[in-house]
């Protein structure tokens, strides 16, 4: 599988690859995105409990393993990392796939509405279709009907697979959007 550099520029948002550099703000953005988008849907003790250095050294972990998983950072001058996403091949079973999964995509709560998910998410389905994978797929959980409508207004549709996922001690069910990605064009 074939990686081309990400730096994709939508008006003054830039999307770019994510560095070791990134890990803090990274993890900011995701702690603080799981925070604003889960609040009433999983236990509030547990999205408390997020703890931004610790999701850093994680991601830092993650990074030095050298895998196949893309992770992308957006920022805009004068705020830095505002968004990131990340995509690898499909896990199902503790397996690997040819297929594609969108694993995250997180924007600040300040940031939401302003265009970076959407320019996330368009250079992830364009690295996606690059690598060739035919669909990108991603879990979502039910009752987040603005992730719902963001990923549909992306061309992601349900695909009638749900399954629960434990956050917590409860389970909260998630649902599963996929999206055909088009081959890249013959240069």
């Amino acid at each position: 599988m074939t990686t081309r550099p990400i730096t994709a520029h939508t008006s003054d948002i830039t999307v770019r690859d994510m560095t070791a550099d990134d890990c803090e703000a990274v993890a900011t953005v995701r702690v603080r995105g799981w925070q604003a988008a889960y609040a009433g849907m999983m236990p509030q003790a547990y999205l408390d409990a997020l703890d931004i250095a610790e999701d850093a050294e994680r991601r830092r972990r993650f990074l030095a393993e050298r895998n196949t998983v893309v992770n992308a950072v957006a920022e805009r001058p004068g705020l830095g990392v505002i968004g990131w996403a990340c995509y690898g091949p499909y896990r199902a079973d503790g397996r690997r796939y040819a297929r594609g999964e969108l694993y995250a995509i997180y924007v600040l709560p300040e940031q939401r509405g302003t265009g970076v998910g959407r320019a996330l998410m368009a250079e992830m389905l364009a690295r996606a279709a690059a690598e060739g994978f035919p669909d990108l797929s991603l879990w979502v959980l039910k009752e987040n009907a603005p992730a719902r409508r963001f990923y549909e207004r992306a061309g992601f549709a349900p695909d009638g697979a749900e399954e629960p996922f434990e956050v917590g001690g409860v389970l909260v069910p998630e649902m599963r959007y996929v999206r055909p990605l088009s081959p890249p064009a013959a240069g």
